[in-house]
């Protein structure tokens, strides 16, 4: 800044913020930072409303409690809505700074993308909030800083340990944070698709003379996939935020209880106690090595269509529960009926499909789904009308929520689908390219290393190390 005093004060809606100029020169928000490069007046003017030269005070006409908030960022890393105050406003005030949605914290995050799919609106309709020249001022010119300056400055406050952890916990956690992040979202892809693959041919009637035919293969093939998924786990939960959170999620403990029975077995071996021969015990650990299935809910993490139903699920549990009473009590009134008409008055004809209750609750279940299997069936005609009325009844009672049930589905599809297209902006060409050829090196360096008839006389090779020394700052 070549003008004024060393003191620079910002005064946003009225409300007096003092700095130093170097504070200003690498202050986290753009719009502010590069009033440090302004040489004129006019470039002054360019960046806020008004400019009083004698006290060295720059007025901006914004909300001032906003700017209370964003200031709370800049001294905590942390960004959180202003009570009280319209989300889509506060987001507005977060673009005119130069801050971005990826900013918020998580659960803010999240009440943006729900106002803005309730109303249509995507990032490019809040970025046209704003004028022109107001978007060009906070995402920068030529003068701006550059990517990865801005990204430092979302973890500006943290340290070299945090930031990595953040790092790893969004690669696992979001694959559409970064490219490395989708390689591991792959990566996990094909182990899951493999381990059920595995699971499901275990169960074939030739499977125990394949097995032991190709015992050594089953073994590396099993051991491969429960050393990654145990990876994968271990490394999620060292960087999870709230550990104890991390182990109250059902896909976690689905997790633990599908990892454990390989190693309960292998600790079983080694005391020369094999599985099969534990009865109750044995059977147990067959059940839980059966919960690999449920890896299958992992593939959640990485496909929208799933995220998307898990969502709504949670979202509609109360249309959930009422459609579920809606059957229940529509079944105890049909199977009470069915079972009088069929079996309880003496027509002449008993049907002993109808001896009881419970056992007409069957019937009634399967008809007013309408998939009518035909192993139960009335055949009387009271029974039959019965019938009629059951299926026609079971129509319009699944029908009632579903309404409800469409519209939060479609809700959630189109917030899952901003934030996925959010992240994957968030991904450069360079980080790609930068990525796909670390990867390679990485790879080439690792298969030589293997097939070396002599690894020593590898590792001392100056080309070898200055392969490894090349790719170890990546």
């Amino acid at each position: 800044m070549k003008f004024g005093q060393s003191i620079c004060v910002l005064n946003v809606g009225g409300t007096r913020y003092a700095f130093t100029r170097d504070v200003i020169r690498d202050f986290p928000l753009r719009r502010v930072s590069r009033l440090h490069a302004c040489a004129t007046e006019k470039e002054v003017l360019e960046l806020c409303d008004d400019y009083d030269r004698d006290r060295n005070e720059f007025f901006f006409d914004r909300h001032a409690q906003a700017f209370l908030f964003i200031m709370l960022y800049v001294r905590s890393g942390t960004l959180r809505f202003v009570p009280g105050v319209c989300e889509l406003s506060f987001y507005t005030e977060m673009l005119y700074w130069g801050l971005e949605s990826a900013h918020l914290d998580t659960c803010c995050q999240r009440r943006l993308d729900d106002r803005m799919s309730e109303i249509g609106m995507d990032d490019d309709d809040a970025t046209d909030s704003l004028s022109e020249s107001d978007v060009r001022l906070s995402y920068g010119g030529g003068e701006c800083q550059s990517q990865s300056q801005t990204e430092s400055r979302t973890v500006v406050l943290l340290s070299g340990r945090a930031k990595w952890m953040e790092r790893t916990r969004q690669a696992f956690e979001e694959p559409n944070s970064s490219f490395p992040a989708q390689i591991l979202a792959t990566v996990s892809v094909v182990f899951v698709i493999t381990s059920m693959v595995m699971l499901c041919l275990s169960t074939l009637p030739d499977w125990d003379t394949a097995k032991r035919n190709m015992v050594e293969e089953h073994r590396v093939v099993e051991t491969v996939c429960i050393s990654w998924f145990t990876a994968e786990c271990l490394l999620r939960f060292l960087v999870a935020r709230d550990k104890w959170e991390f182990l109250r999620r059902p896909l976690n403990i689905i997790d633990v209880v599908a990892i454990s029975p390989y190693y309960v077995t292998m600790v079983l071996a080694a005391a020369g106690l094999p599985g099969a021969g534990l009865g109750v015990a044995g059977m147990a650990l067959r059940v839980l090595r059966m919960m690999r299935v449920f890896w299958l809910m992992k593939l959640a993490r990485h496909f929208l269509g799933l995220q998307t139903l898990g969502m709504t699920l949670r979202r509609c549990y109360r249309e959930m529960v009422m459609l579920l009473v809606f059957v229940f009590v529509a079944m105890a009134i049909y199977s009470a009926l069915a079972q009088l008409l069929e079996h309880g008055l003496d027509l002449g004809v008993r049907n002993p499909d109808y001896a009881s209750i419970p056992a007409a609750a069957w019937w009634v279940i399967i008809s007013m789904t309408t998939v009518g299997y035909g192993d139960v069936y009335p055949v009387t005609v009271g029974g039959r009308v019965l019938g009629g009325v059951c299926v026609v009844s079971g129509i319009v009672l699944l029908a009632l929520p579903i309404t409800f049930i469409y519209h939060s589905f479609v809700q959630c599809y189109h917030e899952l689908k901003l934030r996925s297209a959010r992240n994957a902006r968030s991904i450069s060409a360079a980080q790609v390219v930068e990525t796909v050829c670390i990867s390679w090196f990485t790879a080439e360096c690792l298969l030589r290393f293997l097939v070396a008839r002599d690894k020593w006389e590898f590792l001392r090779r100056p080309l070898n190390i200055i392969d490894v020394v090349a790719i170890s700052p990546y």
